[in-house]
């Protein structure tokens, strides 16, 4: 078989292989590229009028235990800590994917919102499905999508190299 015709199928059949995973991972990057200008994905980032970092650790607690939305009552409700020391504000990310973003000197509240760009992120590397589907369905997508940039390649450059060899030979 030579080359080409088994690039070809190399090529079709790997395309087929990876459409669905590839359709997600496109979806999501596209959004994910978007996250910093649409709200609905990531809320914008509050700024603080005195960006001091003078809370503790129990005020932020406190202060993010106010907002009923975050269901936030221990340390164990809270994902992590974003904390912006230039802008003042530290941003309390809860398990329900609620955002808190809590002024750094006063403790006041300066915005509530769902985030989205965290479970985007997930649906993008393919943990959101599991472990396993990001280990053998969206890696194995990455390869053969990597095999299909090569062999694209080959084929594009194909007809260029044999119109080149046919000049010479003339």
């Amino acid at each position: 078989m030579k080359a080409s015709v088994l690039n070809r199928k190399l090529h079709r059949w790997g395309s087929i292989l990876t459409a669905l995973p590839l359709l997600v991972v496109i979806i999501t990057g596209i959004i994910l590229q978007l996250k910093k200008d649409w709200s609905w994905v990531q809320p914008p980032t509050a700024k603080s009028a005195d960006p001091a970092l003078e809370l503790s650790f129990d005020e932020i607690l406190a202060s993010a235990s106010g907002v009923p939305e975050a269901e936030i009552g221990s340390w164990e409700d809270v994902d992590r800590l974003d904390v912006r020391p230039d802008k003042g504000v530290v941003k309390v990310r809860a398990n329900n994917r609620y955002e808190v973003q809590i002024d750094t000197k006063s403790g006041e509240i300066l915005h509530v919102a769902y985030r989205r760009s965290d479970l985007i992120e997930s649906l993008h590397d393919g943990s959101w499905f599991s472990d396993g589907a990001k280990l053998w369905i969206f890696l194995p997508t990455a390869i053969i999508l990597f095999g299909l940039w090569v062999t694209g390649i080959y084929l594009w450059f194909l007809p260029h190299l044999v119109r080149r060899r046919k000049r010479k030979a003339q």
